[in-house]
């Protein structure tokens, strides 16, 4: 039988063909095997490798981290903008305290300090011995409420950002001095309206600027003039009754 090869070239030539490849792949292999015992080949494989698995890992640990932080960064800015508008409350509601605080502060000096003259008269009477007599009796300053107010600031109400966590009022107490003068005609008498007024609550520091003799209706008295400084009692030692009058 005869055959007749209608594709020319595909017969014994693709097989040569086929055979070839092979050859050029082993001949790759076997040039691939060569290259691989060299040593440091091997360590640049190696290093490449581990480069690369320490990159993939590390892109994976920062992705998470930063997915992480994003969370968090997300709430702590919702917390801040609802922290911010209750600290705005704070600080409006703290200002209308110190408000409040410096008026009643006002308040209460006035108070505390509009009976200095009554308070004077009275203890000066008490302590008033026989045979002596006022001849003036006066007082310097104005008292509590006649200054500024003054606001105090206590450094240790003063946190690590600078912002003050409370604010205290003060109304600045002003001296009152009173300065007596009078005579007597005993001189030992003098010595005792001295040490009453000295028991006296509102009064302190008497002292005796000078003491002349002098005549007074033609009789020979010792002339005396006397400085002391006003006190204010603590609210322990003031007792305060309501004012009840009784009309007909």
């Amino acid at each position: 039988m005869i055959e007749i090869n209608l594709l020319p070239g595909s017969g014994k030539k693709a097989k040569k063909g086929s055979g070839g490849a092979k050859l050029n792949l082993g001949a790759s292999l076997d040039s691939l095997r060569g290259k691989v015992r060299d040593p440091w080949m091997l360590g640049a494989v190696g290093s490449c490798l581990i480069a690369v698995l320490a990159t993939a890992g590390l892109y994976v640990t920062q992705s998470a981290r930063e997915s992480r932080l994003g969370d968090e960064l997300e709430k702590a800015v919702q917390d801040s903008t609802r922290y911010a508008t209750v600290l705005k409350e704070r600080e409006t509601v703290e200002a209308k305290r110190d408000t409040v605080l410096r008026a009643l502060n006002m308040i209460r000096a006035i108070d505390d300090d509009r009976y200095i003259w009554p308070h004077v008269m009275d203890e000066v009477s008490n302590a008033l011995p026989p045979y002596t007599w006022v001849v003036s009796l006066g007082f310097s300053g104005g008292g509590q409420a006649t200054t500024p107010v003054r606001t105090v600031i206590p450094a240790s109400n003063e946190g690590g950002s600078g912002r003050k966590h409370k604010v205290a009022t003060e109304i600045v107490k002003d001296t009152v001095r009173v300065r007596l003068v009078g005579n007597t005609v005993d001189i030992q008498a003098l010595t005792r309206f001295m040490k009453q007024l000295e028991t006296s609550a509102f009064l302190e520091n008497v002292q005796l600027v000078s003491s002349t003799r002098a005549v007074d209706n033609g009789k020979d008295v010792t002339q005396f003039l006397l400085d002391m400084r006003y006190t204010r009692p603590g609210a322990e030692d003031v007792r305060r009754v309501p004012l009840a009058v009784s009309v007909r």
